[in-house]
C-alpha cells in the first residue's frame, strides 16, 4: 500500500493512518478525546501519544468531559504521578478546564455542530500529491483556535487545531497517491448527520 509517507513501518501508526486519520468524526466526545490528545502532542511526536493512549484513556476515565469537568487539585496531583501518560502540569490543568469548556459548547448545541460548522458540515477536499504541500496550519485553523480560545479551550494554537481537523476527518490530507485518500473522500460526500 503506497500510504502517506509521514506513517513509517510502524504497525500501530500504519493502523492508525488506515483506519482512524482522516475518517469523519461526528462524537462530540470522541472529537474532545482527539483535540486533548493533540494538545498532549505539542512538542512531542503523534507516535508518542499514539502509544499511550490506552493509558491516557484509562488516566482520564475515559475522557468523559462531565467527569473531568469536576477535578481538582489532587487529580492533577495525580496524573502528573501517572508514569503511563505525559506528565505536564500545563497540559493536564487545561484538559480539566477544556472539559468544562467543552460542557458549555456541548450545550449549546453540541461539540459536534459547532466544530462541523466552520466547514459546513463537509470535509474540506485536499488532493495534495507530496508532503511538502500539506501545510501545518490554515487561515481556517486560525480561526477556529481563536475561537476555542475565546471559549476557555487551551492548548488549542492553530497547528494543533490543524492537526485534529486532518484526524477528525474535517479535512481530507491523505496524498492523492494514498489508497486512504478516495476512501475518505467517499465517507465525507454524505452530510453531516443532523444536518
Amino acid at each position: 500500500m503506497d500510504r502517506c509517507g509521514w506513517v513509517g513501518s510502524d504497525p500501530l501508526y500504519e493502523a492508525y493512518h488506515d483506519h482512524e486519520w482522516g475518517v469523519p468524526e461526528h462524537d462530540s466526545r470522541a472529537l474532545w478525546e482527539k483535540l486533548v490528545l493533540d494538545g498532549f502532542q505539542a512538542g512531542l511526536s503523534w507516535i508518542t501519544i499514539l502509544r499511550k493512549r490506552d493509558s491516557f484513556r484509562a488516566a482520564f476515565q475515559g475522557f468523559d468531559p462531565h467527569v473531568i469537568a469536576g477535578w481538582g487539585a489532587d487529580d492533577v496531583t495525580r496524573l502528573l504521578a501517572d508514569p503511563g501518560i505525559i506528565r505536564h502540569r500545563g497540559k493536564i490543568e487545561a484538559t480539566i478546564g477544556n472539559a468544562r469548556a467543552w460542557q458549555a459548547v456541548e450545550a449549546e448545541g453540541g461539540f459536534d455542530r459547532y466544530l462541523w460548522n466552520f466547514v459546513d458540515g463537509r470535509p474540506i477536499l485536499n488532493r495534495w500529491k507530496s508532503l511538502a504541500e500539506v501545510p501545518a496550519q490554515t487561515d481556517l485553523s486560525l480561526k477556529i483556535s481563536k475561537d476555542l480560545k475565546k471559549r476557555g479551550f487551551k492548548f488549542c494554537g492553530p497547528t494543533i487545531v490543524y492537526a485534529f481537523m486532518q484526524a477528525v476527518g474535517m479535512v481530507n490530507d491523505h496524498l492523492v497517491t494514498c489508497p486512504c485518500h478516495a476512501k475518505v473522500a467517499k465517507m465525507g460526500q454524505a452530510a453531516r448527520p443532523g444536518a
